[in-house]
């Protein structure tokens, strides 16, 4: 641990793996030391540290909430470990976050995931899988998740694009590789504006099937978790629907009534995400595109 300290205070680049071998094997009570702020000026650990993911997801995926709800972790370092085991599993039952914190955290996020959250990917996919000695295994997560049952999508001509919507910025902050582009009309409109060509190869999904890539097109960086993919989310989704009440039951009936297309390009990478999402409610939709030979 004082090894780990007096790195991060010289700025010394061991003290990111050291992080990770203490957050990763060490006692979560001396793992939780690593973000004691009474460790001295630049000593702490914050949810920017990182090796091959933050210090903190690395904390977070080795201990059950009741362990984790007993440490004294700074606020925020809390609420992302709390949101982790939720993603890994754990709820309101048993013990687990919702017992310990509430249904809710302070930015109305519920900590139990909504079925649409949950029904998309494994457990074991949601959050990096990290190693003992150093380093992390994280599952690939494409938009469109699967090429099996899509065909060919006339697209229409490129119109008007709508700029200066909050939906708009949170959707291309999710990633600096993707392109994002809000349109008045449909999914297929919005496609439109991003596609190599008029005609793709596509389908038409449930949001709960894409759910997953954006999540993880969102905590893509090493210095990101999965949490911060899923509030990231929740927050792209509360700027869509612009209600005065963006609570859960708001995201939801957003979700529900959301029309999603995604679709392919000739020239993808192993990396890629090729969405649109339209709101018939408000007649707006947006697009989202980009593809990478970055690895995960």
């Amino acid at each position: 641990m004082e090894r780990f300290r007096l790195a991060r205070a010289l700025g010394d680049a061991l003290a990111a793996p050291l992080g990770h071998l203490v957050a990763y094997g060490a006692p979560a009570a001396i793992a939780a030391r690593l973000f004691d702020p009474a460790a001295g000026p630049g000593a702490a650990a914050t949810a920017a540290d990182h090796d091959a993911g933050p210090l903190w997801e690395v904390l977070a995926t080795r201990h059950p909430w009741p362990v984790l709800a007993a440490l004294p972790l700074p606020p925020e370092i809390r609420r992302l470990a709390a949101h982790t085991r939720a993603l890994l599993g754990e709820d309101g039952d048993g013990g687990g976050v919702e017992e310990a914190d509430g249904v809710e955290d302070e930015a109305g996020v519920p900590y139990r995931l909504r079925p649409w959250e949950d029904v998309g990917w494994e457990r074991d996919t949601r959050v990096r899988e990290y190693l003992p000695g150093g380093g992390a295994r994280r599952a690939l997560h494409l938009a469109p998740p699967t090429r099996e049952g899509l065909g060919v999508i006339e697209l229409p001509s490129p119109g008007a694009r709508l700029t200066g919507l909050p939906a708009t910025a949170r959707l291309a902050a999710l990633a600096d590789w993707t392109t994002a582009v809000c349109v008045r009309g449909r999914a297929t409109d919005a496609a439109a504006q991003l596609a190599a060509g008029p005609d793709v190869t596509g389908g038409q999904l449930p949001f709960a099937a894409l759910y997953p890539a954006l999540v993880h097109l969102a905590s893509a960086r090493r210095d990101r978790g999965a949490a911060q993919g899923r509030l990231a989310v929740r927050q792209l989704l509360v700027a869509m629907d612009c209600t005065a009440t963006p609570g859960a039951a708001a995201v939801d009936a957003l979700v529900g009534r959301l029309h999603c297309l995604a679709w392919t390009e000739p020239g993808d990478e192993l990396r890629h995400l090729h969405l649109a999402l339209e709101d018939p409610a408000t007649g707006l939709a947006w697009a989202l595109s980009g593809t990478t030979s970055e690895p995960a």
